[in-house]
């Protein structure tokens, strides 16, 4: 039978024409594809009992979304052998095939991908790519269904353990809390003063996203976008770090996230390219501020989630689907850090810790909820592309499973994920997995033609913070 349910109203935003948004996952395997496997594979995943991904996208008369569910889902439609794409893409027969090429070659195809390939409404939103020669799936998935925590939680189910077959181990992200409750004075006193300051730093982030939203926009530089830019053509390259360097880092500082190395690490590295991209006669733009758009989970449960759960529940969790808000990052362009790079982790925690005691993501999604509710998808949407067109660049960032997993008996090498085009000219999107995090980085090519040295900046930035933590006057 087909049943009809209502589209979330975080789902009809990203449905607008002007923001239609495609995540997209890159899965690379270690040994070739085998076709028929992997169609036996996704037909009895968990992903097809999930009634989102059987569902077929419909509006009524007056423009409503709604997800109508159909048993008749032929896989065939959604599964695409992908053949020649080094020689479409790279040097023809005398290419290479190493790692470097193959990856060259991929993103190629993965930048084409988030330009000029839609997902057809006629059936559910969802494609697999797969790109036999370079041993890679591509996992299309409309971002109407599901965010990336909920979308990294739904593949991961469909893995298991390459060492003992069972399902992969969800990193817990969650972080311990004193329960104890002390009476004394200057404990209340530090409690008092921290309630003040989540007051005082809602209210500010607050104002500054509504201004971001009206008119306060960043100053031009050699990365920034604006209207019309996601509708220009791609360029992506990949960063890509190893998790022991971020962490030598991170233990260096006291207090410190991988976050704020991860931010640092970014800061740093913009300010290499723009400094490379500064041309001889300009004036210094030492303080420049660059700002950045990241989406933060907002679930009562952080990190991965339990998809058995989910399933013994029929799909039924308050925390599947888009449960996020945005928040805003500003970079300060810094030439002269006095021969230290780790002042731009240092400067990034400073940022970050006031971010963490606001509710600023939490603001921004409750008003998105309201806005829709309200006034509908179209002024909602036409809101969410200011903001965007206001700032710089995105990114985020989603923790994988640290022990190697396969699909179908074939061990996954790596994970890399990016999203459709936005009006940035740049969007970034870090996964971990197996002591290695990629950040897929995403340009539009007119304003950004060199992604590839844009990626070297931020891995020479990592590596000298790291050097500098094993140097003696970290040590």
């Amino acid at each position: 039978m087909e049943k009809e349910e209502p589209v979330t109203p975080a789902g009809r935003l990203f449905l607008q024409e002007e923001i239609n948004t495609v995540i997209n996952c890159v899965i690379g395997l270690k040994h070739p594809i085998n076709e028929e496997t992997i169609k036996t594979e996704m037909k009895n995943s968990v992903m097809l009992q999930h009634p989102r991904f059987r569902s077929l996208l419909v509006r009524d008369q007056k423009g409503r979304e709604y997800w109508k569910r159909t048993n008749d889902l032929n896989i065939d439609k959604h599964i695409f052998l992908v053949k020649d794409v080094e020689k479409i893409y790279g040097q023809g027969e005398d290419c290479k095939n190493d790692e470097a090429s193959t990856i060259m070659a991929v993103n190629s195809y993965l930048a084409d991908l988030s330009v000029s390939t839609p997902l057809d409404i006629d059936k559910p939103l969802w494609e697999l790519h797969l790109l036999k020669e370079q041993k890679c799936a591509i996992l299309r998935i409309h971002h109407a269904l599901g965010d990336g925590i909920s979308l990294m939680s739904l593949v991961l189910a469909m893995c298991r353990n390459v060492d003992h077959d069972q399902l992969p181990t969800i990193p817990n992200s969650s972080t311990e809390k004193d329960n104890s409750k002390s009476t004394n004075g200057s404990s209340m006193g530090r409690n008092v003063w921290k309630l003040l300051m989540a007051l005082w730093c809602t209210m500010v982030y607050a104002m500054e996203l509504l201004l971001r939203t009206l008119f306060v926009k960043d100053a031009e530089t050699k990365i920034s976008g604006g209207s019309g830019v996601e509708l220009w053509p791609r360029k992506a390259a990949t960063a890509m770090f190893k998790l022991d360097d971020l962490k030598s880092v991170k233990h260096a500082m006291p207090n410190t996230t991988i976050n704020d190395v991860l931010f640092g690490v970014i800061s740093a590295g913009l300010s290499r390219y723009l400094d490379y991209h500064k041309p001889s006669n300009s004036e210094s733009q030492e303080g420049l501020r660059i700002t950045g758009l990241a989406m933060v989970n907002l679930r009562k449960q952080p990190g991965l989630q339990d998809m058995s759960v989910l399933v013994k529940n029929k799909f039924v969790s308050s925390w599947w689907g888009n449960k996020f808000g945005f928040i805003l990052l500003p970079i300060y362009h810094h030439t002269n850090v006095d021969n230290d790079p780790l002042q731009y982790v240092k400067r990034a925690k400073a940022m970050l810790d006031k971010k963490k005691l606001s509710l600023e993501a939490h603001f921004s999604y409750a008003i998105g909820n309201l806005v829709m509710s309200l006034l509908g998808p179209k002024l909602a949407m036409m809101l969410n592309y200011r903001v965007v067109c206001n700032t710089s660049f995105s990114i985020s960032n989603v923790v994988g499973p640290q022990e190697e997993i396969m699909f179908g008996g074939n061990p996954i090498t790596s994970f890399r994920v990016t999203s459709t085009s936005l009006p940035h000219a740049l969007t970034m999107h870090m996964v971990s997995y197996a002591g290695k995090a990629k950040m897929q980085i995403l340009v539009a090519k007119d304003i950004i033609p060199d992604p590839q040295f844009l990626a070297k900046c931020f891995e020479d930035a990592l590596l000298e913070m790291k050097g500098v933590c094993t140097s003696s006057l970290y040590t």
